[in-house]
């Protein structure tokens, strides 16, 4: 793998952070680091490999000579500055929903659909948190049986809503413990001790926005407009993993024995199954794991094709910061750096 130069926009934010962290842990080949963030944060410094790297505000020429640039600074950002850095030359892996829903964009899990970056133009799309989870823990049942329905509903840590949320519920639960009262600024309710529907707009379909972005997404991934998805999405008083209870309805029997044998040799999935000592995916254990953890394999009661599981999975990595990362190391491959010089 050939040494990248590298920029990160969005560097001072959660996911920003997690994506430095990630590159180190991977000990990817970074030839050079652009550490970029708004003018509030530049001059700022972040350490990678034990050296500190200062913080750039960001700026349409910030690109120059920059090959992989991962952007995780909101849509908005996303859409006035990735044209800057494809024209820069540079391959932008996105974070935000500025582009998953762009024909022209390939949207990529990479123990998915790994084969559409082959198509991509300098844009890739990191897809929302949920989607990935779902997609990375249900893929490979897919493939051995064929799913026709997916029923999903989702425990959603605060870091789905950034670093500020973090710290609201961490502030939350010490006002409770001592006897203060309990404010609010980023959340339109109370997150300690509490859940509530995800904090999007509704659509007119009764579907909220974090609802919306798994069905078309997991439709776009799976290369399946037609797949029926019925998601509920739920805030819940979690730090930084995703939970979700997932029913499938297949086109083929599967049994549940057979599900731990596939999902047990599956790339990216932990099998956390263990219903003697009453042990199953838990965001606590999967928070700062790269795998999904997957468990509570049984059989739909009421579906003689149906299979139950639960999952969990670290909202920060796979979920955002380490997808991103994978689609870099792919396209660092020989195979697919040669498929891309073509």
């Amino acid at each position: 793998m050939n040494a990248q130069n590298i920029a990160i926009v969005g560097a001072t934010g959660a996911v920003g952070v997690e994506i430095l962290r990630v590159l180190e842990r991977r000990n990817f080949p970074v030839a050079s680091l652009k550490l970029l963030a708004s003018a509030r944060s530049a001059g700022k410094t972040l350490e990678f490999k034990g050296k500190p790297h200062k913080v750039e505000e960001l700026k349409a020429e910030a690109f120059k000579g920059v090959d992989i640039a991962f952007f995780s600074a909101g849509a908005t950002r996303s859409r006035e500055f990735a044209p800057h850095a494809k024209a820069a030359g540079a391959v932008v892996i996105d974070n935000s929903s500025a582009f998953r829903m762009d024909p022209k964009v390939p949207l990529v899990v990479p123990e998915v659909n790994a084969g559409d970056l082959a198509h991509h133009d300098g844009l890739i799309a990191n897809p929302n948190c949920c989607a990935i989870i779902l997609a990375a823990a249900v893929w490979p049942i897919h493939e051995a049986a064929g799913i026709r329905k997916i029923v999903v509903s989702t425990y959603q840590s605060a870091s789905g809503a950034g670093a500020a949320a973090m710290r609201e519920l961490e502030d939350q639960v010490h006002q409770y413990a001592q006897g203060k009262e309990v404010t609010r600024e980023v959340f339109p309710h109370q997150i300690a001790f509490n859940l509530f529907s995800h904090n999007t707009k509704v659509a007119e379909n009764g579907y909220n926005e974090e609802e919306n972005k798994v069905i078309e997404e997991m439709r776009k991934m799976f290369h399946m407009p037609d797949l029926a998805i019925v998601p509920t999405c739920i805030r819940v008083p979690v730090l930084r993993a995703h939970a979700e209870a997932i029913t499938l309805d297949l086109e083929r029997p599967l049994s549940p024995a057979a599900a731990r044998a596939i999902l047990a040799k599956a790339p990216g999935v932990k099998l956390v199954d263990d219903a003697a000592a009453n042990h199953f995916p838990m965001p606590l254990e999967a928070s700062g794991d790269l795998d999904i953890h997957v468990g509570r394999i049984r059989s739909d009661l009421s579906n003689p094709n149906g299979l139950v599981l639960f999952v969990a999975g670290d909202q920060l990595l796979k979920g955002a910061a380490w997808n991103a990362v994978q689609i870099a190391e792919e396209l660092a491959k020989p195979a697919r750096a040669a498929q891309a010089a073509e």
